[in-house]
């Protein structure tokens, strides 16, 4: 069965808020799924910090990669957030336990986070 506008907005939903919540049980319990606000959207997860760090992730649930398209949405979401790391959540079909998802990222990101586990 292939999926319509509905049934891809609950998984969406339900793909944010299972990652919310292995996030929020296993880093901090202030990490939760955020409500969409439009034009200045600031990612699908709100209340994430990480040594001085705030991080805004964009999560995505579907079978076909657009890692591009999807990093412009995250890096408009870091601006849109005043934030200082951006993330993209994606879906790792044919596993469906949260910790098991693809976490993407630029080397510059990831290079910013380590820096500041650092204290740098």
């Amino acid at each position: 069965m292939s999926r319509n506008r509905a049934s891809a907005k609950a998984a969406g939903a339900r793909f944010e808020r299972d990652i919310a919540d292995y996030l929020a049980a296993n880093v901090d319990d202030r990490i939760d799924r955020r409500v969409k606000t439009g034009s200045k959207d600031r990612g699908d997860l709100g209340g994430w910090r990480y040594a001085g760090l705030r991080i805004v992730a964009e999560c995505k649930n579907v079978i076909k990669l657009s890692l591009g398209t999807w990093w412009a949405e995250a890096e408009i979401e870091k601006a849109n957030d005043d934030a200082d790391i951006a993330l993209v959540i994606h879906k790792r079909h044919g596993r469906g336990a949260p910790q098991d998802q693809w976490v993407t990222t630029t080397l510059g990101e990831l290079v910013n986070l380590l820096h500041a586990t650092k204290g740098n």
